[in-house]
């Protein structure tokens, strides 16, 4: 007996029961300021913290379209407020990143003004409800990652990888800015299954929180409306059992933790 197609919906008037119901929300920028108390203005902050981003080293494709930071957080136990950064590099098995996977990666860090910005903690708590409320548990474990995708070569690609799964419990990606392009629509698939949802992120705020065990993921390429245009985002991931690390664990050395950052 087939499967029959699930009936996903784009809506956010539910966001914990849709997330359930079908392993991805997409929240608009109302939903994702009542969730978080972010608002527009407190995301145009955030957002100044995405000029001058460096170029991401480790693309293997010999592009230059993708700059990127990134921070390794640890959270309290209520999922509320951040204990202290990681030092570390990202990581992620070839299962999940064919094209990227099986090596550390070391990305430039968050500046300590971005880590400064009251919109960061406001995200990570009030998106961890989210999760937390899902899981019936606070993820405590979180990467955070700081995208842009630019026209620099004609065309930028937000996932080279394709269609994927992160190796984690839960991601978001939340769109900041969007300038000068055509393309980038969001997919959403089963990841055992044959149903996929597509739509445009276009408005800054917009947010898909997604069940990284039940759905994969995809951006398509952009192209220049008329010159230079690009695509900001901030991707958050969220893990229950420690950082996502090679299976030997970190080389020594790695992964001392700074001090005590921000309260919430």
């Amino acid at each position: 007996m087939s499967t029959p197609f699930p009936c996903w919906r784009l809506d956010d008037a539910a966001p914990l029961e849709t997330l359930a119901a079908q392993g991805f929300v997409k929240l608009s920028p109302a939903r994702l300021a009542a969730a978080t108390g972010v608002d527009a203005a407190a995301l145009a902050a955030l957002a100044r913290h995405w000029e001058g981003l460096p170029p991401d080293p480790h693309l293997r494709d010999g592009g230059r379209y993708r700059r990127r930071r990134h921070a390794s957080l640890l959270m309290d136990e209520t999922g509320q407020r951040i204990l202290r950064r990681v030092e570390r590099p990202h990581w992620q098995p070839t299962d999940y990143n064919a094209l990227h996977g099986g090596f550390e990666r070391w990305f430039a860090p968050f500046t300590e003004a971005l880590l400064a910005e009251p919109a960061l903690p406001a995200l990570l708590a009030g998106l961890g409800r989210l999760c937390a409320g899902m899981a019936g548990r606070a993820p405590r474990f979180v990467e955070a990652h700081a995208f842009r995708i630019d026209t620099t070569d004609g065309i930028g690609r937000p996932t080279p990888e394709g269609a994927h799964r992160d190796g984690v419990d839960f991601v978001a990606v939340l769109l900041l800015a969007r300038h000068g392009v055509r393309g980038g629509e969001t997919r959403v698939f089963e990841a055992e299954g044959p149903a996929g949802l597509r739509f445009t992120m276009a408005e800054p705020g917009t947010t898909l929180l997604l069940d990284d065990a039940r759905v994969v993921h995809e951006t398509t390429p952009l192209q220049p409306e008329a010159g230079h245009g690009h695509r900001d985002t901030l991707v958050i991931t969220w893990r229950f059992e420690g950082f996502l690390d090679p299976p030997d664990g970190p080389r020594p050395g790695q992964g001392a933790a700074s001090d005590i950052l921000h309260e919430r």
